[in-house]
């Protein structure tokens, strides 16, 4: 079930307010992490992995055990080949120096604290 723009809202809010007050643990916690999916990394892991297959089928198929491991080898590689990330510097180090000086911000939890009061007082 998608968000609605008003919870999209509040999220990108408390997002941001995470990295205002802890940036290196948002750093940690990002699903970015300076590393992007490699297209190249993935073709050429999706075609070891399918010699992979075919070396195992031959080994099966001529009943010879060297060449079927060398098959389990040769895919398992592939799979990792495949899922490895490259790394993009520089993006990770910008997001979390870029903390300004200047008046001391409320913590995320007293924001969210405050927050909730204001709910409540408003529905009674």
């Amino acid at each position: 079930m998608p968000l609605s723009e008003h919870e999209q809202k509040l999220l990108e809010q408390l997002e941001k307010q995470l990295h205002e007050d802890d940036p290196k643990f948002a750093s940690s916690m990002d699903s970015d992490h300076g590393r992007s999916w490699s297209t190249r990394h993935l073709v050429i892991g999706v075609l070891a992995t399918l010699a992979g297959i075919m070396l195992l089928l031959v080994g099966v198929t001529v009943q010879n055990i060297l060449v079927g491991v060398l098959g389990f080898v040769v895919m398992g590689a592939g799979v990792y080949f495949a899922t490895m990330r490259s790394s993009t510097s520089g993006k990770a180090k910008a997001a979390g120096s870029s903390r300004k000086s200047g008046k001391p911000r409320k913590s995320f939890m007293s924001n969210l604290e405050e927050r909730w009061d204001e709910r409540h007082r408003g529905d009674s």
